[in-house]
């Protein structure tokens, strides 16, 4: 039966526009004929039934849906995987239909996920093949409840896959069949709806040639078509009557909701001049014809329709290509698309194999050979290589996401010309099931907040602001706050929320130290004098790879050789012991230890602006922004001597405004190495800018901020703290300067001068190895004495051999050598520091920490008579103190 173009016209207009997202693996089909006019047999299907497929996963999508995913092994590739869509057709809250381009209209092209979020898909695939350098038209019909968007283009052997309203699936070729009929009686045929121009098959002509086509709203390009090689008559129609006819012209605008525009050429164009007049009446009438049995097929009785390549299974096994497949890359491992049912006709598939770093694609012959061995009974071949695209959405989500890596690389996706898309019709169901979602790890200390979704009984998305839960921990590791948990202490647990009869849990692990490789601070060395303060971060490298700051409060930090503090992030020498040359701050994190170690240091004045040899220039941002930068005569506490005075003036221009004094022109000049802190006297003018210094590391732009703001007037010392910003060995001061900010601008002046004077740097000392000291110590296994500097010194516990193993007691050895050994009980742990070096060893384990970085030795500290023994050459080699055997007097002499 035949529909009147006007009964689908409100059709079209009623659906809901679905977009088609429409993709080419290679452009060239739709220029390039077919090779053959007959069957094509499909090659390399020899193997099929010792091929193994092997499902390796599922999902749940909605009611009636759930996506499989299946790893497929050929001959040629060892791993291929591929992503099925499995849809009960029999289940009345799920649908297939056609996705196309943006707004429902052809000649727009979007990716297959951006199609999905327009029409609320819940997943969906890639379908028609297209021109890729055309307008964006699927070449074959496409049908969205019961309305035609485009009609089969005349190609052979081109399949189409549809769905009829009453749920049945079915794959064939069709023949677009349509007429007009005039008021007079006359017809004239129809060559197709919504097309744009092409070669037909098998006679190579310009398919607008002597040609009629309407074009409707679902049209969007202003051009009907473009490149047609044709001059077009256009007939506008609304309600079944002309509205106007343009001889030799399009009519200009889009085509109306409620109607079409007959397109014309030639014949078609003499037959619109003879036949038709404005106010007459006329229909459009149209249907789709089998190319294999002439049956006869209503658009208005199709849920939806996708076209699509050659026909790939038939009857459950590997059918003849229909068409050539050079010009879709056939014969090599590329990304595929395809489309088919079961026997029963109660399910449908939409199938993607993988091209991409974990998987090498399918040829159309494995991909046939995969279709079958998954149950497909009648199957066809959709666009695939670079257009290959799946999302699906996740249980409890609203939107979809992409379900593999394209082709195309990360998550790029093609823009497209049509899809096909998964749809639940499910009305609100009652909560079923819930996902909880949040870190699978964190540190003591650390606290973290758990988002909780949940799904329905038809497994669609739950509004999350209507569920109340109950929040608890398995273990004692987290500990709940009142909206988040907070880590205690190490261990796995299980986080749960429970709302109902639906529950849903996480795996959490609270990392302790047995997980971390390293312990790191940003800050590793410090002057060790009284007032010396510094902003500290902890940053604990993991097992697995991650890295994540430490909170401050999981730290626990020890003081050696000075009193201080760590508050709010900042580490504070607050005096410095007696005779103490170098300072340890120990910070731990559950056993894990690093160290920053603080030496005597020395503060060296950079400049002084009495003789200098380089230039200072003036330079100011935006364009307007003006000043001098020069080296003058001190004033008030700086009388007789000479500073540096930056005068400007920012009220020209817009936005953010900056005045600086730059030194040595805009090279810079170097500082002296490893900078910890820095100081510099200011004269002030109140003007509340900001002032800032800048240096440059190797290129690279480091920021201070001297005053923020700029709140006095007079001289002022300023300090800033440089030990976390990364000076290293070759930073320069490029410039000082001023700050004027756009945001509250009228608050701060836009005029003013300052100057600077006596700019100073303060180096750690010659380091920590001050404090060490040079000796020789000789010490013979099984005696409990050493001698040094030619005295003999009793010890508590004698050296001992054990294995190929000499351990010592290395308390002593430290007290000839400047350091230290302390020992926790609790812990059985042994903590050495000499100079920059601090070792943590415990009793009974291989693994021990140097500086915050986990190390393995080839054996462990033991206890002997009440005395912790090391193995001597791994400890005394890594303090820089050398080890020298004599095997016949078993003595072992360490000098340093």
């Amino acid at each position: 039966m035949t529909r009147r173009w006007e009964d689908k016209s409100r059709l079209l207009a009623a659906s809901r526009g679905r977009q088609l997202a429409l993709l080419s693996l290679a452009g060239l089909i739709w220029i390039q004929p077919v090779i053959s006019l007959g069957p094509i047999t499909a090659g390399s299907a020899a193997y099929a039934a010792s091929t193994p497929t092997v499902k390796v996963g599922e999902e749940i999508i909605t009611s009636g849906a759930k996506l499989l995913h299946y790893q497929y092994t050929t001959p040629r590739a060892s791993k291929i995987l591929a992503d099925v869509i499995q849809v009960d057709l029999t289940n009345p809250y799920v649908k297939l239909d056609v996705m196309t381009g943006k707004g429902g209209q052809v000649t727009t092209r979007q990716s297959v996920q951006g199609m999905a979020q327009e029409t609320k898909a819940v997943a969906g695939i890639n379908a028609d093949y297209f021109n890729v350098n055309g307008q964006g038209v699927p070449m074959g019909a496409s049908v969205s409840e019961g309305a035609m968007i485009t009609s089969p283009s005349q190609l052979q052997g081109m399949y189409a896959f549809s769905v009829s309203k009453k749920g049945t699936p079915s794959i064939d070729q069709y023949i677009f069949d349509g007429t007009v009929r005039a008021e007079d009686g006359s017809t004239f045929t129809l060559a197709g709806i919504n097309k744009e121009s092409y070669f037909t098959e098998p006679s190579k002509s310009y398919s607008h040639v002597n040609a009629m086509y309407i074009y409707t709203s679902a049209w969007k390009s202003a051009d009907r078509p473009k490149d047609s090689g044709t001059t077009p008559t256009e007939v506008l129609v609304r309600n079944g009557v002309i509205q106007q006819i343009s001889p030799g012209a399009a009519i200009a605008g889009d085509v109306p909701s409620d109607g079409y525009i007959l397109r014309a050429h030639g014949t078609a164009a003499t037959y619109i001049s003879t036949h038709m007049g404005v106010g007459q009446k006329l229909d459009a009438n149209y249907q789709l014809v089998s190319a294999t049995n002439g049956s006869k097929l209503d658009p208005a009785d199709q849920q939806m329709m996708v076209g699509g390549h050659t026909l790939l299974v038939e009857q459950g096994k590997v059918s003849s290509f229909t068409r050539s497949t050079t010009s879709i890359s056939g014969a090599s491992g590329v990304a595929r698309t395809a489309v088919g049912y079961s026997k029963d006709g109660k399910t449908a598939y939409l199938i993607t194999a993988q091209k991409n770093a974990s998987s090498s694609g399918m040829t159309l012959a494995e991909l046939q050979n995969f279709m079958t061995s998954i149950g497909i009974w009648k199957g066809l071949n959709l666009d695939g290589g670079g257009s290959t695209t799946m999302v699906n959405r996740p249980l409890a989500e609203t939107g979809t996401q992409l379900s593999f890596t394209t082709s195309n690389g990360s998550t790029t996706q093609r823009l497209v010309a049509s899809g096909l898309g998964v749809y639940s019709e499910a009305p609100k169901g009652t909560l079923k099931g819930l996902i909880v979602s949040g870190t699978n790890s964190l540190l003591i200390g650390q606290e973290a907040k758990y988002t909780l979704k949940g799904y329905d009984n038809f497994y669609n998305p739950v509004d999350a602001s209507g569920i109340n839960a109950n929040w608890k921990s398995s273990a004692g590791s987290l500990v709940w706050t009142g909206n988040s948990f907070k880590a205690v202490k190490a261990g796995a647990t299980n986080v749960t929320a429970a709302s109902g009869q639906a529950s849903a849990s996480v795996k959490v692990n609270v990392l302790g130290g047995a997980d971390l490789t390293s312990l790191s601070t940003n800050v590793q060395s410090l002057p060790l004098t009284a007032g010396t303060s510094a902003a500290v971060q902890v940053t604990a490298m993991l097992k697995n790879g991650g890295s994540a700051k430490v909170p401050a409060d999981a730290l626990n930090w020890e003081m050696i050789g000075f009193k201080g503090s760590v508050k709010n992030g900042t580490l504070s020498v607050n005096s410095v012991n007696s005779n103490a040359k170098v300072g340890y701050a120990i910070a731990r994190y559950d056993g894990f230890s690093t160290v920053i170690v603080l030496s005597q240091a020395g503060q060296q004045t950079w400049e002084d602006f009495e003789n200098t040899s380089y230039p200072f220039t003036f330079s100011g941002l935006p364009a307007e922004a003006s000043g001098t930068v020069q080296v003058t005569a001190g004033s008030g506490d700086h009388a007789g001597s000479k500073v540096l005075q930056l005068n400007y003036n920012l009220t020209g221009g817009v936005g953010n405004k900056y005045a600086y004094a730059q030194f040595n022109g805009s090279v810079g000049k170097a500082i002296p190495a490893k900078a910890s802190s820095m100081s510099v006297d200011v004269f002030g003018d109140s003007s509340l800018n900001w002032l800032r210094a800048e240096f440059d590391v190797n290129g690279k732009a480091v920021y201070a901020d001297l005053a923020r703001p700029l709140d006095f007037t007079g001289w002022k010392t300023l300090n800033v703290d440089l030990s976390s910003s990364g000076l290293g060995a070759n930073a320069k001061l490029k410039r000082l300067y001023v700050v004027n900010l756009a945001d509250g601008q009228d608050e701060r002046a836009l005029t003013g001068s300052i100057a600077f004077d006596n700019i100073r740097f303060t180096v750690p000392g010659a380091g920590a190895n001050s404090g060490q000291l040079n000796s020789t110590v000789v010490m013979t296994v099984g005696q409990k004495s050493l001698t040094a500097s030619g005295k003999k010194v009793a010890l508590d516990v004698a050296p001992i051999i054990k294995g190929d193993t000499t351990y010592v007691p290395i308390r002593y050895v430290l007290d000839y050598f400047g350091g230290q050994a302390n020992w926790d009980g609790a812990t059985q742990k042994i903590t050495v520091l000499r100079g920059n070096t601090m070792i943590d060893l415990t009793v009974g384990q291989k693994d021990f920490i140097l500086n915050g970085l986990r190390k393995q030795a080839a054996v462990s500290p033991l206890i002997m008579q009440n005395r912790t023994l090391v193995p001597l050459r791994m400890v005394s080699e890594t303090l820089g103190i050398s080890v020298k055997w004599e095997q016949n007097t078993k003595s072992i002499t360490l000098q340093s």
